[in-house]
């Protein structure tokens, strides 16, 4: 048998543009990434030395070294910041390509159910400092592959709204009391879409099918035990009615009490007294959701348990990736480093994605043209070591 090398550094980048959206180099001079730039030639070798920086987690000044050492570019730190900030939406438009080019189609029998399930959730990113801006970043990943598909970065007088996302009919949108807006579900229901929500005992204000108001806090008082809550119930936003469902359950003595005590401290840190229903509400869980009775209430808690794989997407994007801390200050910095940071963890997906798929000789020929999934054990597309 031949003895086994070392990929050179050229074929793992010719292997990485097989991965890039069609046009990503031309986009650079339609985006003004390259345009008046007399040190970068084209967009490969300025993409090459921005993800130095931004996937090795090098400093400017560092990046600048080792660009010049590795007979990329010859640049300084302060210009090299001056072309990361003009590339900010060359890096958010390849960013948004690979996601939406490389995300995997939901099977139609998730969950025994032809729903195309989407969590939704928010997350801060703070530049260093006690003055420095604070970012929020608008997410949604499918469920299960937990590939994101959609994505929004504001600042922090943004509020959390389902009204970010386009709605495509058979979504169910799966989100945290912080989504439990009229508004936002007023959207998704507009567009086809479903919802499934938690909430608490004032977010959305429920009347009964009768459009009195609904005593939910007298219902879920009647759970014993494991028993389900499921109850019709109508929420008005403007002039629109929407019917839907609160289900519920007791949680355990432990969990309720872990709930009262997040209660009194949230309470606490917003300086006012916290409500006796507010604690005596926090003894359950329950949610909101549009989804009709073919789906049981046990199924539909069971579905809400997996919002909490959002919450683990957004620690490995901050802990190993390093997007939760920004290293710029002025506003174009900012974006454009989290749009590149982005980048990088949708060029890992898409690296897993093509890397769970089936070619023998290790990686896609057809540039841009993702293959059928074919598992098969022992081989590993991509990999540093080839015949």
């Amino acid at each position: 048998m031949e003895p086994y090398k070392l990929i050179d550094r050229e074929d793992d980048w010719s292997v990485l543009v097989t991965l890039f959206p069609e046009g990503w180099q031309a986009k650079a001079h339609e985006l003004g990434a390259i345009q008046r730039c007399r040190k970068f030639l084209n967009a490969e070798t300025l993409l090459r030395t921005l993800l130095i920086h931004l996937a090795d987690g090098c400093s400017l000044r560092e990046t600048a070294v080792r660009a010049k050492y590795g007979e990329l570019v010859s640049i300084s730190d302060v210009a090299l910041l001056k072309r990361l900030k003009a590339s900010g939406e060359w890096l958010r438009w390849m960013a948004e390509s690979l996601m939406r080019h490389w995300v995997e189609k939901q099977p139609a029998s998730i969950f025994g159910t032809d729903l195309r399930v989407r969590l939704i959730d928010a997350s801060t990113i703070q530049e260093p400092g006690s003055t420095g801006s604070t970012w929020r970043l608008h997410y949604s990943i499918r469920l299960p592959s937990l590939q994101c598909d959609d994505l929004l970065v504001t600042d922090t007088e943004v509020g959390e709204t389902f009204k970010h996302f386009q709605v495509q009919p058979k979504d169910l949108l799966i989100g945290d009391r912080g989504l439990a807006h009229r508004p936002g579900i007023a959207h998704v229901v507009q567009g086809g879409g479903q919802v499934l929500v938690r909430t608490n005992l004032t977010h959305l204000p429920f009347l009964d099918p009768n459009r009195l108001p609904f005593p939910l806090l007298s219902h879920l008082r009647k759970l014993k035990k494991t028993q389900f809550g499921d109850w019709d119930v109508v929420v008005i936003h403007g002039e629109k009615l929407i019917s839907g469902r609160v289900c519920a359950l007791k949680k355990s003595k432990e969990a309720a009490e872990r709930a009262k005590q997040r209660a009194r401290k949230e309470s606490a840190k917003k300086g006012h007294a916290i409500q006796p229903e507010t604690i005596e509400a926090a003894e359950y869980i329950f949610v909101f959701t549009t989804l009709d009775r073919t789906y049981p209430p046990e199924f539909i808690l069971e579905l809400y348990r997996g919002r909490w794989q959002i919450e683990l997407v957004f620690k490995r994007l901050k802990s190993i990736i390093g997007l939760g801390h920004l290293k710029k200050t002025d506003i174009d910095g900012a974006k454009a480093w989290i749009h590149g940071k982005l980048l990088v963890a949708f060029l890992i997906e898409a690296l897993i994605a093509a890397g769970e798929r089936f070619f023998p000789w290790g990686y896609a020929i057809g540039k841009n043209q993702p293959a059928p999934a074919m598992p098969l054990e022992g081989n590993l597309p991509y990999a540093a070591l080839v015949k």
